[in-house]
């Protein structure tokens, strides 16, 4: 079957290497996505294990759309409704991208909405309740000119979501954003990791649960098993499989230190790390980063620091730069550092030169993903 991957915009082939490892195939990087090709077990699979998606769409129909009134009737004839979808379970209808007279996606919902709700009348004088927030099946349509695609939701809410972010401070990272950037660095758990500017610790707990293999679907709200077609033996086995692979995971992780002068912030980090269940991987500072004492071992530093454009203002913020690049070629020599940039005058002010340079967009800011190594 056909697939879509929505993936976080610059992480697009980062995301599309994460589906081939595993298991589905011809997989192609495209703008904020990836298509690819499954059977229901690889289908599964990148639902239980898959970091980077924030939805995974299984495609049912693909039509020729010119307007409001051919969107109700293909939709109708697009899929066998009467099977998959009985009165008594709940729908919500999603929408991407444009068309021809269908430029508002409230508006092209409620048609694909009244297509589906129309012909449940017909059949059994009876009709599913809309729910947006737990609905029994999510319904995706793109439109693109006048091809229309309509996919299945696997599940409810956002897959980026990992159950942990009880607490999160003013300009929270997304979680697979943060796993992309992570898988980007390369960093495999075999040296220490710092961040001295840690937030509310998403970085450091992604990278934890990356390398200790960690599904990030714990707390997901699985509506794939609503499905007419679901196997649950099927499922199972893939669950079984993740269950066999956290058996595996190594416990000597190297030094994993965060730093955060806000106590608040700090307070917000430790209640994250405990949800994750990572308290005895993770460890955190609270204070200034200037104090922290690197271990002689060299390592990797990953930092996200306020850009000036939700946090802080950015009048304040060329000392904080100055004060980390100063720091990081007095006490880091021999590591490497990766930054998240979302203002290059502010960077600057590292004294810095990087050597690799990486566009992301991270909240709608265009940032640069900057990898440096210090001297």
């Amino acid at each position: 079957m056909k697939g879509i991957a929505v993936l976080p915009q610059g992480l697009e082939e980062e995301g599309a290497s994460e589906l081939s490892n595993l298991g589905a195939k011809e997989v192609i990087p495209l703008k904020r996505c990836a298509s690819f090709k499954a059977d229901i077990s690889c289908l599964y699979r990148l639902y239980l294990n898959a970091r980077m998606p924030f939805s995974i769409l299984r495609e049912i129909a693909k039509f020729n759309c010119k307007g409001p009134k051919s969107l109700y009737r293909e939709v109708q004839h697009a899929f066998d409704w009467e099977t998959w979808l009985h009165p008594s379970m709940s729908l919500r209808v999603d929408v991407s991208g444009t068309s021809q007279g269908l430029t508002h996606s409230h508006f092209t919902a409620l048609q694909v909405k009244n297509a589906i709700i129309d012909l449940q009348m017909d059949l059994w004088g009876d009709r599913s309740n809309i729910d947006l927030i737990n609905p029994d099946l999510c319904i995706h349509l793109h439109l693109n000119q006048e091809i229309a695609v309509l996919s299945l939701n696997g599940t409810a809410s956002s897959m980026h979501r990992r159950g942990y972010r009880s607490a999160v401070g003013k300009a929270p990272l997304k979680e697979n954003i943060a796993t992309g950037l992570i898988r980007i660095t390369g960093w495999d758990g075999s040296t220490p990791l710092i961040d001295p500017l840690c937030g509310s610790g998403t970085l450091l707990i992604e990278a934890v649960n990356l390398v200790l293999n960690i599904p990030p679907s714990i707390h997901h709200q699985f509506i794939v098993e609503n499905w007419s077609d679901f196997d649950s033996m099927i499922w199972k086995k893939e669950k079984d499989y993740i269950k066999k692979k956290q058996n595996q995971k190594r416990k000597d992780l190297p030094l994993i230190l965060g730093c955060e002068k806000s106590n608040n912030t700090y307070m917000q980090a430790s209640a994250n790390i405990n949800s994750a269940n990572l308290e005895s991987h993770i460890k955190i500072n609270n204070g200034y980063f200037q104090d922290l004492k690197l271990p002689k071992s060299p390592g990797l530093i990953i930092c996200n620091p306020p850009y000036g454009k939700r946090i802080s203002s950015e009048e304040s913020l060329p000392k904080l730069y100055e004060e980390l690049g100063r720091f990081l070629k007095q006490k880091a020599s021999g590591w490497e550092l990766w930054l998240l940039s979302g203002n290059p005058s502010l960077t600057k002010s590292l004294r810095m030169k990087c050597s690799r340079r990486i566009p992301i967009s991270n909240g709608g800011i265009d940032c640069r993903w900057l990898k440096y190594e210090i001297h």
